[in-house]
């Protein structure tokens, strides 16, 4: 039973991973490396938060349209951030990098901001935390690890599958990674690269933002849950490289990152002794794997295995 826990609360975790992972292929595809990911996500979670803040209080919504709503307003949150960074990005020109950085800052910054007033506003305790059942949908009953396995972690992975299948069997998919490994030729091809990057770079954060809506809401379902945002966006990149930009993989790459992150705290239950030096210790193995993934690929050097070839690059067509 301790090992099955363990097995569901790494899929649960995981499923964080696969949102923000699956949203920053989608954008790394168009050839952007979008590191405000963790920021992003943050967003995401203050936005639906906000969002069923309210839904809760007035206590005459239904249950589903509370999920809806909670979900397409962590969206809009994630989509805002992406236009913004694509604005910056694809209009501006400026540095990806630096773009990114100032993202991450930034929406950590706000989503700080949107919860400590939530907490404030709120008299007897923040209402958000009322639709966890509902998202927790149709194990919220359970007393085990199994509740966790609600509406968005099945949602995850649907996404994850459309986006693979998209990307890989589709026209719209080969103009996206024809802009991202060479934008010039496209553009040439006809195929207008702005737009691309634009609604690809928004629908990628769109979905990386309902990775911290889930961490948040559904997996933590705690008060203070948001200030761990931050770091899962971080393990999210991280599974990019590990995943090999695909979507697919991500599902099973995200499962390995959840148990992996929370292998540390689960070794007591397996008699184990650990202190907490080194559970921390633990949870810095996601990262060492794919250290080791990314040696491995740079070593073989197959093509299908590398980054877009003008990933963080930006396009002048002047140049063409």
């Amino acid at each position: 039973m301790k090992f099955l826990d363990f097995l569901l609360n790494a899929l649960a975790i995981g499923i964080t991973f696969l949102y923000g992972s699956t949203g920053e292929i989608i954008t790394e595809k168009a050839g952007h490396l979008n590191l405000g990911i963790p920021g992003i996500m943050g967003v995401g979670a203050a936005c639906g938060c906000a969002a069923l803040n309210v839904l809760c209080s007035t206590g005459t919504v239904p249950p589903a349209l509370i999920v809806i709503l909670g979900i397409l307003a962590a969206l809009a949150g994630g989509a805002l951030m992406g236009l913004l960074y694509s604005f910056l990005a694809v209009t501006l020109r400026s540095n990806q990098n630096v773009t990114g950085l100032a993202m991450t800052i930034f929406g950590i910054g706000l989503t700080k901001f949107v919860f400590n007033r939530i907490q404030q506003t709120s008299v007897d305790g923040v209402k958000y935390l009322i639709a966890k059942k509902y998202f927790r949908f149709p194990f919220a009953w359970s007393t085990t690890s199994l509740q966790y396995l609600g509406v968005m972690v099945f949602l995850g992975i649907a996404v994850a599958i459309v986006s693979s299948i998209i990307l890989s069997r589709t026209r719209v998919g080969l103009h996206l990674r024809a802009v991202g490994e060479s934008p010039a030729t496209a553009d040439a091809a006809g195929i207008n690269v702005t737009r691309y990057k634009y609604v690809a770079t928004i629908i990628g954060s769109a979905i990386a933002a309902l990775g911290g809506l889930f961490y948040v809401m559904d997996y933590s379902g705690s008060p203070e849950a948001y200030l761990s945002v931050e770091a899962m966006g971080w393990l999210s990149v991280a599974l990019v490289i590990f995943s090999l930009w695909r979507p697919y993989l991500s599902i099973i790459g995200s499962f390995a990152f959840g148990a992996l992150f929370i292998l540390g705290s689960f070794l007591p239950s397996f008699g184990l002794s650990v202190d907490v030096a080194t559970s921390n210790l633990v949870k810095t193995l996601p990262y060492v794997v794919t250290i080791i993934v990314l040696i491995i690929t740079s070593i073989r050097n197959r093509r299908e295995n590398q980054p877009p070839a003008s990933l963080g690059v930006s396009y002048f067509r002047e140049d063409r």
